[in-house]
């Protein structure tokens, strides 16, 4: 097993991490757990180069970036609710709270009152903030760290690849689901009372907000 694995490893840092845990624990399956390791390595390095891309270009992290790219996906109106966003980053719902403070500062997204929950409100793309996330959607697409290492590949080991990947992450969506480290209840609570004051009838009128 040992022999094979190192074989197909081209020489680089995590190659002589892997080595050592081989020489080391020769008693024990290691593919799963190296492979685990190389997936973490992965993506600190892809989000180091993430936040910085956002800090440079935008003036704002990796995580507010996060937060307007799902506004963004969810598609006209672009806004969702405070609870639909920590779910879908997986994040606390303070850690929510602070990102759209943030983010409110720099007129890329505003608060709005909930129609459909008494007392909520909603987190909406600006017009702004929806030029930042596609600017930055452009610059994804087009500049990725990954780019240069994908172009390497035959088609169908690009096929194979993206294909094991989504096998792995529906695998592991289906099975750990991790849950915000606060109560939803309580954070509706927490978060609703961030909510600036809004006129209880009528739809409330923001002039820096993108329309559907």
């Amino acid at each position: 097993m040992g022999k094979s694995m190192l074989e197909m490893m081209p020489e680089s840092h995590f190659a002589r991490v892997a080595q050592s845990w081989i020489r080391e624990r020769p008693d024990l399956e290691l593919r799963n757990f190296l492979l685990a390791m190389a997936m973490m390595r992965m993506g600190r390095m892809i989000d180091h180069a993430y936040d910085k891309m956002c800090q440079e270009r935008f003036g704002i992290g990796g995580s507010e970036m996060r937060v307007l790219m799902a506004l963004r996906r969810s598609g006209k109106p672009f806004a969702l609710r405070p609870t639909d966003l920590f779910t879908a980053l997986l994040i606390s719902s303070g850690a929510i709270t602070k990102q759209v403070d943030r983010l409110v500062k720099k007129q890329l997204v505003a608060r709005l009152e909930d129609p459909t929950h008494g007392g909520g409100f909603l987190v909406q793309l600006t017009r702004d903030g929806l030029k930042v996330v596609n600017k930055a959607a452009d610059i994804l697409a087009t500049g990725s760290l990954l780019n240069p290492i994908m172009a390497k590949l035959s088609p169908r080991e690009r096929d194979a690849g993206e294909e094991f990947c989504h096998f792995v992450l529906a695998g592991l969506e289906a099975k750990h689901v991790m849950e915000p480290t606060e109560g939803v209840e309580a954070s509706r609570a927490g978060m609703a009372g961030t909510a600036p004051a809004a006129p209880k009838r009528g739809r409330p009128r923001r002039r820096d907000t993108v329309h559907a």
